[in-house]
């Protein structure tokens, strides 16, 4: 099977940096898995992706090195499984509040006996024979902390066995405690809130990954410990090359 390169980074104690697929579009996905993200996740959430774009565009991502990753839209067993037999090594599952939604979100990603996923690797057996042998071991879990409740929670949930990464999503983590929901926020209980988490997993030998809009604040999140950093997204890259070619055009 093909071997899982954020396992073997995170191993390694070395920072993965993640793109973001926000446009349902095979040759966008192909363009950004040939230009060296370690991983690349298809935004099935809040992206425009359904389950026929996203399965698309793992297939244009698959000759790529980038790690195929898929944000389901929620906590929902149906749509995890499905990512995974559509070739996602990883999945990121979004408002991960308690304990239980943890164990429920790891059991969807592994086969019997550590799990309840049902068996039919549609496009997934493309990656080996010994897909079902290995699966278990080269899929990430990786459950969105970003809420108040998952905050008071965050201790057991990072007892979930098979529970790979946490991943802080700071606009709905910000909202929840009552402040603007945004990117790379630096209102001081958001940041604490933050550190908090980062804190924990390094206690609890969890991954903490962040979800960024720019190079310099996630690389202050690198520097605080985390090993799975996201910046930007297709579309925002694309909307903000446009707006600096136009500024100097009309400025010239």
């Amino acid at each position: 099977m093909r071997e899982n390169t954020l396992k073997k980074m995170w191993s390694e104690n070395r920072p993965a940096v993640n793109g973001w697929l926000s446009a349902p579009c095979i040759y966008s996905a192909e363009v950004m898995a040939r230009a060296g993200w370690d991983s690349l996740t298809v935004d099935a959430q809040h992206g425009l992706s359904g389950y026929e774009s996203t399965a698309a565009m793992l297939l244009a991502m698959s000759p790529h090195p980038p790690t195929p990753l898929v944000r389901v839209p929620w906590l929902e067993e149906g749509a995890i499984m499905k990512a995974l037999d559509a070739g996602a090594m990883g999945i990121i599952c979004p408002m991960v509040n308690t304990a239980e939604d943890a164990a429920r979100f790891v059991s969807a990603l592994r086969y019997p006996p550590l799990g309840r996923r049902s068996f039919g690797p549609a496009r997934a057996k493309f990656y080996g024979a010994d897909y079902p042998a290995r699966a278990n071991d080269e899929t990430v879990a990786i459950a969105m902390i970003e809420t108040e409740e998952a905050m008071n929670n965050l201790e057991s949930i990072l007892k979930t066995p098979g529970l790979d990464a946490v991943y802080i999503g700071p606009s709905d983590l910000a909202n929840s405690l009552g402040y603007e929901p945004k990117f790379d926020p630096e209102e001081p209980a958001v940041v604490a809130a933050m550190d908090e988490i980062i804190a924990a997993c390094k206690a609890a030998n969890v991954v903490a990954g962040a979800h960024n809009a720019t190079p310099e604040y996630a690389l202050r999140m690198i520097q605080k410990g985390c090993l799975f950093v996201t910046v930007a997204s297709d579309l925002r890259l694309m909307d903000a090359g446009s707006r600096d070619i136009l500024k100097q055009m009309r400025g010239a």
